[in-house]
């Protein structure tokens, strides 16, 4: 297992199609990152839910995920599922976001993720942010999509339980979806642990990666 670090991580931008897919995708990096660097700057993009009860769950949740960090929200209100058809205006969230900050690492959807509106957002996170460390996390859902991930980030038994108890605490609007749960969530952080020589861990797909190994 090869093990290299990113360097000092001063600012994290966090993209989701929805409203609990950070959290879900990469809650625990999260925690960890905050944790390990206190006054993080964390620029979080979601595109839909805006306006409603998802947006105020988004936010409660993601002051909970970003511990003592900078944390700067955006929720839109583009409409969930069909975002593909809301290509321009996607696009162009993600390009002001772009402007507003150069950050060390990119946490997003997949690129191969079965949902329409995850992968049509993965594919548009490189667009605008080309030179930097892009993190593709893993949602498990029905579809049966999860893949083989490429780098992992390992996770304290206190950080994988605290994730499971933030996501069941935060959204209620999701607990009646049947794989929304305490079960699948560590279930799922203790097969990636098992993958990297740890507890518990999160996964991402990483498509394209600089080395620098001269110095």
């Amino acid at each position: 297992m090869i093990r290299l670090g990113a360097g000092p991580v001063e600012r994290v931008v966090a993209v989701g199609a929805h409203c609990d897919d950070i959290a879900i995708g990469a809650g625990g990096t999260l925690l960890t990152v905050c944790r390990a660097r206190p006054g993080v700057r964390v620029d979080a993009l979601v595109l839909t839910g805006g306006g409603g009860e998802r947006e105020a769950e988004e936010r409660a949740a993601l002051a909970a995920f970003c511990p003592d960090a900078d944390l700067r929200l955006t929720v839109l209100k583009l409409p969930d599922g069909r975002l593909p058809a809301h290509w321009d205006e996607a696009k162009a969230a993600v390009e002001e976001l772009r402007a507003g900050t150069d950050p060390d690492v990119v946490l997003a959807p997949r690129a191969a993720d079965a949902h329409q509106d995850h992968r049509g957002l993965a594919r548009l996170v490189p667009t605008a942010f080309r030179d930097h460390l892009v993190l593709g996390y893993e949602i498990v859902k029905w579809d049966a999509d999860l893949g083989r991930p490429t780098a992992y980030q390992p996770l304290t038994a206190e950080t994988a339980e605290e994730k499971a108890a933030l996501l069941q605490e935060h959204y209620p609007s999701q607990r009646h979806r049947p794989w929304y749960d305490r079960e699948a969530f560590l279930g799922l952080a203790r097969i990636r642990g098992i993958e990297c020589h740890a507890r518990y861990a999160e996964a991402f797909d990483v498509t394209k990666l600089t080395l620098d190994l001269g110095e």
